[in-house]
């Protein structure tokens, strides 16, 4: 068996979050209780300029986004915590769906004046899907927002999963007092600082000692919110927490350092250790005594200067030793790794093992894709991490000739990466790529030529849809190829893509060949 009480301590979760909740504020205090913030200060007009530790990538401290998965790893109490900070721009979903893939819970941080946003929403179901433990943070308390209960209805109806309030807030915006812990029954009191973390106090709820700390008629209030929390919802169950039924719900101010040691102190007890892995052939259980594990992000470029790759392998079971032998088993072949790292975003350290549940940076020379499998010598295959048909295409062509090796490496690696998607139009032999959104098309201009020194420029295509098609009947699939040669292409994988130029042309492709199917994800 593998060490258990190593995979025990583990605790590996995604932080997900419309941009503007203010997700950032609570990984850099998160990271803060972890011991292993610093903020990167640059002097610039007698400002200090600060970007979050997660956001390491050039494009993302000019601005203020995140475009990519952070990877981060710190230890609090006994616990080891992995936190992946996603991107929350929707033009970039496709980074997080797979992110999703490789964590045992997650946290949703909620703005308390905007309530659920789109991509917050759509970020669910996927959780609802793979059953993912879901913990929500209502942030920015200082600020004037929605009542309390009228969030909770707004979270329960929009998430559509059961919600059971852990802290509550007395009162919001300037009259903010603090919040009142319920899952440790304590009061902490609020003091707008952003770097002392506050004093808690034990107070009995029904004394008068409430009554002195936060005045009569609040103390009032909060003893009947309290009473309408017990009576309304019901006792916090974590059997239901771990099934992904229902959702811990806590208040407070990331920005201010408030209420984010609550939401740390209860998950590292309640949030799962790492769970089973379900492969093709089988359910891979984390405490297996030999190694597996899968690829589920690439980054290209973490330190300009060695233009390096690095691929992030969630271990799912046994242990990883460095140097030892194991089998990649899209190749067939053994590989071996001397540098394998762990990371607090960019700044990386070597390391000598790791266990089930860790995140582990692996080097990368264009070895590995998306999906692939590590093992001891199991023929073992992980599902989960396809890539969905794009929404935006264009044309990417070479706008300097002298550079046209740089380009070429640089669309290989970005793609790699899982950036965009990359087809070959069969009919002209152009490169078309196909985003999720917009910023992308910039990320990746921007990208080009910040790290591989190639210009490129993009020109319109009008398409609807991608999709990947298949048929049993080759004689079929011959013929539809032949009357839509123009719109016919190839993904990196050689896949026959079609790309269907509206709506209409799609659903009469559809009709008119029965026994050709369709693809919208590139998983089938």
């Amino acid at each position: 068996m593998a060490d258990n009480t190593e995979i025990l301590r583990r605790r590996t979760f995604a932080i997900i979050a419309h941009p503007d909740a203010g997700k950032t504020s609570l990984t850099e205090k998160l990271l803060l209780f972890g011991g292993q913030i610093q903020v990167a200060g640059a002097v610039k007009s007698n400002k200090i300029k600060k970007t979050a530790t997660s956001d390491w990538m050039e494009i993302e401290k000019q601005r203020g986004i995140s475009v990519t998965t952070s990877v981060m790893e710190f230890d609090y109490r006994d616990y080891k915590i992995n936190i992946l900070d996603t991107p929350g721009h929707q033009d970039f979903a496709e980074d997080t769906y797979r992110t999703l893939t490789a964590v045992d819970s997650v946290i949703i941080v909620v703005d308390g004046a905007k309530g659920v946003e789109t991509q917050t929403r759509k970020l669910m179901e996927v959780c609802r899907m793979r059953k993912t433990p879901v913990i929500i943070f209502v942030n920015k308390m200082d600020r004037e927002g929605k009542d309390p209960f009228d969030l909770l209805d707004e979270l329960e109806e929009e998430l559509m999963i059961q919600v059971r309030p852990l802290s509550w807030p007395i009162e919001q915006g300037a009259r903010f007092k603090g919040v009142y812990n319920i899952y440790e029954q304590k009061l902490d009191l609020y003091q707008p600082s952003k770097q002392v973390v506050t004093e808690k106090v034990a107070v009995d709820i029904h004394s008068e000692e409430l009554d002195q700390q936060i005045g009569k008629s609040l103390a009032d209030k909060l003893r009947g919110d309290l009473e309408l929390i017990e009576g309304v919802y019901p006792e916090f169950d974590s059997e239901s927490y771990l099934a992904g039924d229902c959702a811990p719900v806590f208040f407070g101010s990331a920005l201010n350092n408030f209420g984010v040691q609550e939401l740390l102190n209860c998950f590292v007890e309640i949030a799962p250790s790492p769970r089973p892995v379900q492969a093709e052939e089988r359910e891979v259980k984390p405490d297996e005594p030999k190694f597996t594990g899968f690829i589920f992000k690439i980054t290209a470029n973490i330190d300009p200067n060695h233009r390096s790759c690095v691929a992030f392998c969630k271990i799912c079971s046994g242990k990883f030793v460095r140097n030892a032998p194991y089998m990649h088993v899209r190749h067939g072949k053994t590989m071996r790794f001397s540098s394998p790292t762990q990371f607090m975003a960019q700044r990386k350290t070597t390391i000598d093992e790791a266990y089930a549940g860790d995140i582990i940076g692996l080097p990368d020379n264009g070895t590995f894709k998306i999906g692939d499998t590590l093992t001891e010598g199991e023929m073992l295959h992980f599902r989960g991490l396809p890539s969905f048909s794009p929404e935006m295409f264009k044309y990417i062509e070479n706008a300097d000739p002298m550079k046209q090796k740089q380009l070429a490496k640089g669309i290989d690696q970005l793609m790699d990466e899982g950036v965009a998607q990359l087809f070959v139009n069969q009919f002209n032999g152009r490169k078309i790529i196909g985003t999720v959104g917009q910023l992308q098309f910039e990320v990746i201009q921007y990208r080009l030529l910040n790290e591989y020194n190639a210009s490129c420029r993009w020109e319109p295509v009008s398409l609807y849809k991608a999709c990947w098609v298949e048929s049993d009947d080759p004689a079929e699939l011959e013929a539809f190829k032949k009357r839509k040669y123009q719109y016919m292409a190839k993904d990196r994988e050689g896949r026959d893509v079609f790309l269907a130029d509206s709506g209409y042309v799609l659903q009469m492709a559809q009709m008119d060949f029965k026994h050709i199917k369709f693809h919208f994800s590139s998983e089938f």
